[in-house]
């Protein structure tokens, strides 16, 4: 039997998509919340993960973000401006659109996972607005199909 948990995190954050021809293209925060979902066969005593071991899995990256500036490794501009004026900032290997920071989040956290060979998938919902998101599955095991 194979059943799905999820536990939701919510943080401050900004960023800028410097391609974008509207305003997103300047300097602008959001209240960011992901969903972590997941999909597996639970162990003796029926549970997946203990809810508690999935935010001590999940909590570090979310005070990493939080109150940081999240930029692209390609925004010169913005990673000089911030390690001039000292800010806090997280560099990310593409630019920091909702689908992408959906995959790179679902990439930290799948790498803490591999240890728990009874889950299966990862899914990140990752919200920009409490209305908007991006959402992005990911197999934790080679036999399972993306």
């Amino acid at each position: 039997m194979k059943l799905r948990i999820a536990k939701e995190f919510t943080w401050q954050m900004s960023h800028r998509l410097p391609f974008h021809k509207g305003l997103c293209s300047n300097i602008h925060g959001h209240t960011y919340r992901i969903r972590v979902s997941l999909v597996g066969v639970p162990d003796d005593f029926g549970m997946l993960i203990d809810f508690y071991e999935l935010e001590r899995i999940v909590k570090p990256l979310i005070e990493q973000l939080e109150h940081s500036f999240v930029v692209d490794k390609n925004d010169e501009v913005m990673i000089d401006f911030l390690k001039k004026n000292n800010f806090r900032f997280v560099i990310v290997p593409e630019t920091t659109t909702s689908e992408n920071l959906a995959i790179w989040i679902s990439n930290q956290i799948a790498e803490k996972l591999k240890e728990y060979k009874n889950i299966e998938l990862l899914s990140v919902r990752f919200y920009e607005t409490p209305d908007s998101f991006a959402e992005y599955e990911l197999a934790l095991r080679k036999n399972e199909v993306k």
